[in-house]
């Protein structure tokens, strides 16, 4: 009789463990309680799993970054996961983990590689993706963009949704200055570092006082913009000017940008933005039909400039030049603010960081602050910094070594220093699939580097 109920009792233990084992796997009819995926992270507790692949949703789970996420709903077997709201490091993953998490993203900056789109270092898929570009036919390398998608929680790979893409700055060049980096277009100061593209030019030193040109760039401080690309003769010559409103007249219709004086009573606006919620700090792109007069630019378009999203758990990846530094928890990119004491910092020491210096930042809006994960230094005023062209994609036009292109980007592969890996010189042929990376893009064409062949 004992032993019977010893049996008994042996059995009812097995009968919950299995019981147990099965709930927590996220099977049975009803969906008990079921973990991330096997890649992801842990899941936020009372995670609700269904039948088939034991994906659910979370709250208050670990990212499996060592922050705590917000709601979301956890992975699958993949342990992916979508962004989720009020989580404690301001990433909004979800419970998903570090798999192959994705938030809403905002990418802005100056393209860094075509195949499909390189920004601030990190490759956004453009397969799906809405493109709309103006003041060109064509998106090239130097060019600013402000990219909508989706991105991991570690800003390594991306989806675009939407590509938005215009120029800065368009008109008569003056106040040039060769040894400074320098020169000036309606009023506002254009600063050159060694990233700039030149189309239509080698340097700075082929620009001569009247010539148009085409600026796409990053606005730094008031009236002073950082030139990613310059293009020389470019198709149009309408004016236009991009910078930060500044002494914002509502009864006139006016407001300053750099040394120039906007009349906008007949402007259409644009953009996100209308005549009534126009800001004093806001930054804007002016177009008009005719040069300045005595320093009054008549507006025809006022748009909005690329927006940098407010809401919390945002992630945003932005390019741009540091204003109001006040140490590493205190500065401002593109007139946004920054937190970047937590981040982690690469391309130069952390003491190198203050006004006037590039960057590149991955992180996640708190409050209207932009909270740094990763800072990368990109240029240092009398220092330099490192510059790296991408573009993946099949050979065509092949002429020679010195003369083919990848991604409409034509590309010089003949200097003895051009580095070949999984094949040789000798394999360069229209269709062959290609890596390039090079480090300067002069009068239109990118010197290569590197060149590797890539699997058909």
């Amino acid at each position: 009789m004992m032993m019977k109920n010893h049996f008994r009792w042996m059995r009812g233990i097995l009968f919950a463990g299995a019981m147990a084992l099965l709930l927590s796997c996220g099977g049975g009819g009803g969906g008990g309680t079921g973990s991330a995926g096997s890649l992801g992270g842990i899941a936020g507790s009372g995670a609700t799993g269904s039948a088939s692949d034991g994906t659910g949703t979370g709250s208050g789970g670990t990212d499996g970054t060592g922050g705590t996420s917000g709601t979301g709903t956890a992975g699958g077997s993949d342990g992916t996961s979508t962004a989720g709201n009020g989580s404690g490091d301001g990433s909004g993953v979800g419970s998903g983990g570090t798999g192959v998490s994705t938030a809403d993203a905002t990418g802005i900056g100056s393209v860094g590689g075509l195949g499909s789109i390189i920004l601030n270092g990190v490759r956004y898929d453009t397969d799906t993706a809405t493109i709309s570009l103006e003041d060109a036919t064509e998106l090239q390398i130097g060019m600013s963009v402000r990219i909508a998608g989706k991105i991991d929680s570690e800003f390594t790979t991306a989806t675009a949704q939407q590509v938005d893409s215009a120029a800065e700055l368009r008109g008569a060049a003056s106040g040039i200055d060769v040894a400074g980096g320098s020169f000036v277009v309606m009023g506002t100061t254009v600063t050159v570092d060694n990233a700039t593209i030149w189309s239509g030019a080698n340097s700075l030193a082929q620009v001569m006082a009247g010539s148009v040109v085409q600026v796409w760039g990053l606005p730094s401080a008031a009236g002073s913009l950082r030139a990613t690309r310059v293009e020389l003769q470019p198709a149009s010559t309408e004016p236009l000017v991009t910078g930060t409103v500044q002494n914002l007249d509502r009864l006139g219709q006016r407001f300053r940008l750099g040394q120039l004086m906007v009349r906008y009573d007949n402007a259409a606006f644009s953009g996100g933005i209308d005549a009534s919620t126009l800001a004093e700090g806001a930054i804007v792109r002016v177009r008009g039909s005719a040069a300045p007069v005595l320093g009054l630019f008549t507006a025809s378009k006022v748009q909005g400039w690329y927006a940098v999203p407010t809401q919390n758990a945002a992630a945003v990846q932005l390019a741009g030049v540091i204003t109001n530094y006040g140490g590493l928890n205190a500065f401002k990119v593109l007139g946004t603010a920054v937190d970047a004491s937590n981040a982690l910092v690469t391309g130069g020491p952390a003491s190198s960081i203050g006004d006037g210096v590039k960057v590149e930042l991955d992180g996640f809006m708190t409050n209207g602050i932009l909270v740094v994960k990763k800072l990368r230094i990109r240029y240092v005023p009398g220092t330099g910094g490192p510059v790296a062209f991408t573009l993946i994609g099949a050979i065509g036009n092949y002429l020679s070594p010195s003369s083919f292109v990848v991604k409409g980007q034509l590309v010089n592969a003949s200097s003895p220093a051009t580095v070949f890996e999984n094949g040789t010189v000798t394999d360069l042929a229209n269709g062959r699939r290609v890596t390039v990376v090079g480090n300067a893009v002069v009068d239109g064409v990118l010197t290569a580097q590197t060149v590797s062949f890539l699997p058909p």
